[in-house]
């Protein structure tokens, strides 16, 4: 059935956590994400009814069956479509004047300019083993001074990562440019997005999390809490209003353990704690 879409009448019950001024702002944002699978897809739904209208979005993979239990575009009529193009769409559906820029074949070297152009706040929903990826957007979005959000699934719960421009950069906290190789990278992202572990106590199956064949396990319950907790905050940097939990300080909410940490590493990963934290995660990974 065709409808006459009216934003300020889809969008209505926002106002009062939000004002009418504060949603104009929100409508006027360009949000990239980089990364439609799980999270990522589940921000840009959320961000979509929160009545975000500009995206730039990328992800080169195809939607699998095995992708089912969490991602947000995964229906059986999607299995094996592009997760850009289908995100598009369902982005659309909620708010069809929306003006999303699509980049089915991911972020590379030579379309980075295209993706971040007039950006104002970057999500990052990449797979957690793209790290070539995430360094490239990084470093891009660190050097035009855009906000740079991660919330990552960690068991029942989810830890949120915020870079803000002016203050502790990815490389001061994850240290990935001295690390010895990749591997040492995956376990500085985990450490970094989860430094309490407050999850580590109830994973069940232990090698279900494999970081030679690059797989996890995941729960829908973990990737709901990370949008709830990325886009507040998204939401919060744009109005300009409420606090703003940011590097070196890292949100780990789990609600299997009725648990809310919030920790500061000033040294990111290069700290003695975490140090420490890196050897019980190569256990816990079998690394």
């Amino acid at each position: 059935m065709a409808i006459d879409f009216d934003y300020q009448n889809a969008f209505s019950r926002n106002f009062g956590w939000v004002s009418k001024a504060e949603q104009d702002k929100i409508k006027n944002t360009r949000v990239a994400i980089g990364g439609l699978g799980g999270a990522g897809g589940e921000h840009a739904v959320t961000l979509a009814r929160m009545g975000f209208s500009k995206f730039s979005i990328s992800d080169l993979d195809e939607f699998e069956q095995h992708n089912m239990n969490r991602q947000a575009g995964c229906y059986v009529s999607n299995i094996g479509k592009n997760k850009c193009k289908a995100m598009r769409d369902i982005i659309l559906d909620i708010n069809p004047q929306a003006d999303v820029r699509i980049f089915p074949g991911g972020v590379k070297a030579e379309n980075i300019t295209a993706f971040l152009e007039d950006v104002d706040i970057y999500v990052d929903g990449i797979d957690f083993f793209c790290m070539a990826a995430r360094e490239l957007i990084y470093a891009h979005v660190h050097a035009k001074k855009i906000p740079n959000l991660l919330a990552a699934p960690l068991g029942m719960g989810a830890g949120l990562v915020t870079f803000l421009p002016s203050k502790m950069n990815y490389d001061e906290y994850y240290n990935f440019s001295k690390c010895k190789n990749e591997q040492e990278k995956f376990l500085n992202l985990l450490i970094g997005l989860g430094p309490s572990l407050v999850h580590k106590s109830y994973l069940v199956v232990p090698e279900a999390a494999n970081f030679a064949e690059k797989r996890g396990p995941s729960t829908p319950m973990a990737i709901k809490l990370c949008s709830g907790m990325l886009v507040s905050n998204v939401v919060k940097i744009i109005i300009g209003r409420g606090e703003v939990i940011h590097a070196p300080r890292v949100q780990q909410f789990d609600a299997y353990k009725n648990k809310l940490k919030i920790t500061h590493s000033p040294f990111g990963t290069r700290g003695p704690i975490n140090r420490a934290k890196l050897f019980i995660a190569k256990k816990l990974v079998g690394s």
